[in-house]
């Protein structure tokens, strides 16, 4: 199955603390955005389209490999999104969206969803066990229920899809519509969405203290315990 890479890698730096996007930031002597391509590509995506902050295209293009597509990003993640998903273009079989600020994400993780994928899963998100206790709090801050855990999942990316699936889900969502996630615009649209194994490696860069955590973990060879 051919697939394309659709790195979100638009939004600011700023609860990073970072005077620069955040796809830019280094970890470990390296962007963030270039872990994620190397990632995808190692995991058997054949191309990446990286959507970026228009007035950083050359910053971008300076820290990719030359077979990298750059494309202006919107307001928005999905506006973003859609900008890439326009760009990707019609020669593969499957799209695979995945965030810049997860860098650590092991290429096993892609592969995964690409095997989901070729054995037919319209759409396929990573996913993670809940382990910590979860409750539902009033307007006041008071605990009101907990949730069990067994059902729950926490999503990561790289998100998969039939690239048909993708456009549709995409042109029947409302422009001005701000979905969290791919997936949550392919259920928008009627398509189930199944699930494969996730890493905690794959864990998401927001603030200054996760960025702290992936330098220790990028110290740590692949597959050591």
């Amino acid at each position: 199955m051919s697939a394309v890479g659709i790195v979100a890698a638009a939004g600011s730096g700023s609860r990073l603390g970072a005077d620069r996007p955040k796809a830019l930031v280094e970890l470990a002597g390296r962007p963030l955005v270039a872990w994620a391509v190397d990632t995808l590509l190692a995991g058997g995506v054949g191309e990446v389209v990286v959507v970026v902050p228009a007035a950083e295209r050359e910053a971008f293009a300076a820290v990719l490999p030359g077979g990298v597509r750059l494309v202006d990003g919107g307001a928005t993640r999905t506006a973003s999104v859609r900008a890439g998903l326009a760009a990707a273009g019609t020669a593969a079989d499957a799209v695979l969206v995945h965030d810049a600020a997860r860098p650590l994400t092991p290429p096993d993780v892609v592969a995964r969803v690409l095997a989901a994928l070729a054995a037919g899963a319209p759409a396929v998100v990573p996913v993670l066990p809940v382990v910590d206790t979860t409750v539902v709090v009033d307007a006041a801050g008071t605990v009101t229920e907990a949730v069990p855990r067994g059902p729950l999942r926490r999503v990561q990316t790289p998100q998969g899809f039939h690239r048909a699936v993708l456009v549709a889900a995409y042109a029947a969502l409302d422009d001005a519509a701000e979905l969290t996630d791919d997936a949550a615009v392919v259920r928008a649209d009627g398509i189930p969405v199944a699930t494969v194994a996730g890493d905690e490696r794959a864990a998401k860069v927001t603030v200054a203290h996760d960025l702290r955590i992936a330098e220790v973990l990028a110290a740590v060879p692949l597959g050591s315990s």
